[in-house]
């Protein structure tokens, strides 16, 4: 009996020392639990979490592979297993773990898992099939929700109207009863159109994102007589970039510890007059924080150029490529606010690496790339690249994939020579960008273009052919080339993109030419004035508050 006590103790004692974050004292204190009893799979299950939190995922893999041979209906562990596996480049054993897992035991966050394992595999159609399955066992699971709902702009299936009702039923089911925490807005000060504004930002990526690039621009060129700017940061680990954004608020609050009821009462209490969300349905949004509508006026931007499905969002900002008027303006639940250039401002955050000589007149060949995140990539779309490939002869791809069977499954699919495909997972920025030296011409995705990484490209020196749909983020292509003067590189359709490229691809000096004066041009676009963007986002914030104060007299 007193053995068993202490086994307990000990157990006990592990486990708060595990909640505290205390690694080395935490992982000492389960493996002497182990020594008594070796087939605990709890503990195993807590040594695998504690040596993959601290950088260790071998040894993490073996301890919990022990814990799930234990217990094969162990959702914790395996879940935990998938993520080590997919931390080390193994995403179709990190797949075959949850498959076998959820065989044994359903469990929602464990089918939501393998949605977005699946997704990062190019497999869409699977994931929102898997996003269902989680929440028909956890139908309130809002990580998982949103996960869904910004799942379905990247499924070829689903057209704006489409992605529409999804988004407006999710606010129907889980926002809308948020409205009763709606509380009358007292602005501070004088209601006039011409004060002095309080404008409030949400995010969880104040840090080292890619949100940053676009977050910066704007922020260190707001003008702070006539805008108050607060920022409500969620982020979880701050860095040097967390601390360069706060030095540009006039408030800033760190909200990641605190639920989005308690969110939404901080920005009343503030006395927001503009709310901004910058991040949407995307990783560690807080839509419900909006869905309280804690102040009068509220706005989505930046995250990606779609809806948010709230009836409480008044407007979204967008731009007249990603929305010309007339064209879908009735596909958003929102107002939309053309920014008079474009959607983004992008600052690179550094003028490194630099642009270098075309590769394919050293080459010999032309070379194709996409770096964009695999998740975009689809079925529809490698016949597409693969006319294009089979066009240009003697042309290479580089295409950023994770390791898996996928990568053998699209070279199949391409139908041309796997030594002319290369593929390249993930990497640091520094590394990221200097693979643009190995690539002459950028293949867009689609429905969903690139965003962030087209510019990347293009600041590289790189032009990207593209193709435009009706959805907003299928027309990010085009914006950006349209603000820098290179229409002839959006095509309407598919063999449009096919003729493009391969006209393109046969023009070495155009190449050349572009090669040499892309980061000029991006330079001194609409793409990379930051002042002019500010003015023009300022300006938008005056023409609401304008539009609001007139409504409310």
């Amino acid at each position: 009996m007193n053995e068993k006590i202490s086994i307990l103790q000990r157990r006990e004692a592990a486990r708060q020392l595990l909640q505290s974050g205390q690694w080395k004292e935490a992982e000492s204190a389960y493996r002497d639990v182990l020594l008594a009893e070796p087939n605990d799979a709890d503990a195993l299950n807590a040594v695998g979490h504690i040596l993959r939190v601290t950088g260790r995922p071998y040894e993490a893999a073996a301890a919990l592979r022990r814990a799930l041979a234990l217990q094969p209906a162990f959702s914790q562990a395996a879940r935990e297993l998938a993520e080590v596996l997919t931390s080390i480049g193994q995403s179709d054993d990190a797949v075959t773990v949850l498959e076998q897992s959820l065989a044994a035991r359903p469990d929602a966050q464990s089918f939501s898992m393998l949605a977005v394992g699946l997704a990062t595999l190019g497999r869409i159609d699977q994931a929102i099939a898997f996003f269902d399955q989680a929440l028909s066992l956890h139908p309130q699971d809002q990580v998982t929700l949103s996960n869904r709902l910004f799942g379905l702009y990247f499924d070829p299936r689903y057209d704006a109207a489409a992605i529409l009702a999804e988004h407006q039923e999710w606010d129907r089911v889980h926002a809308q009863p948020l409205r009763r925490q709606i509380q009358p807005h007292d602005p501070p000060g004088a209601p006039g159109p011409r004060r002095r504004l309080r404008i409030g930002y949400v995010s969880p990526d104040f840090r080292n994102h890619c949100q940053a690039f676009f977050t910066i621009p704007l922020l260190s060129r707001h003008d702070h007589e006539p805008f108050e700017i607060y920022c409500y940061s969620s982020v979880e680990k701050p860095d040097d970039l967390t601390q360069r954004i706060r030095s540009y608020a006039d408030v800033w609050r760190d909200v990641a510890a605190l639920d989005d009821g308690q969110v939404a009462q901080m920005v009343r209490d503030d006395r927001i007059d503009i709310l901004m969300d910058l991040t949407l349905h995307m990783s560690k949004g807080r839509p419900l924080v909006f869905a309280r509508k804690p102040a009068p006026i509220q706005v989505a931007w930046l995250g990606y150029p779609g809806t948010t499905g709230l009836s409480v969002m008044d407007y979204r900002f967008t731009d007249p490529y990603l929305d010309p008027p007339g064209l879908n303006d009735a596909h958003y639940s929102e107002t939309s606010i053309r920014l008079p250039d474009s959607f983004w401002c992008y600052d690179p955050l550094g003028d490194q690496p630099a642009v270098n000589a075309s590769p394919a007149a050293a080459n010999g060949f032309v070379t194709f790339g996409c770096l964009n995140n695999f998740c975009k990539v689809n079925a529809p779309l490698l016949p597409i690249w693969s006319q294009v490939l089979q066009a240009v002869p003697n042309s290479r791809f580089i295409l950023r994939a994770p390791p898996s069977r996928r990568r053998g499954e699209i070279v199949q699919t391409l139908g041309i020579d796997p030594k002319r495909v290369e593929f390249v997972d993930y990497r640091p920025r520094p590394q990221y960008l200097q693979i643009y030296h190995r690539i002459d011409i950028g293949l867009d995705t689609f429905p969903y273009n690139g965003h962030t990484t087209s510019l990347d490209a293009l600041w590289m020196g790189v032009p990207v052919v593209t193709r435009a749909g009706q959805t907003a983020v299928s027309r990010a292509g085009l914006s950006q080339a349209m603000n820098l003067g290179l229409g002839e590189l959006v095509a309407q359709t598919p063999q449009q993109f096919v003729d493009i490229a391969k006209t393109l691809a046969a023009d070495l000096p155009k190449l050349n030419q572009l090669r040499s004066t892309l980061r000029q041009r991006m330079l001194h676009s609409p793409l990379m004035d930051a002042n002019r963007f500010a003015r023009n986002v300022e300006a938008a914030y005056r023409h609401i508050w304008q539009r609001w104060c007139r409504e409310r007299s």
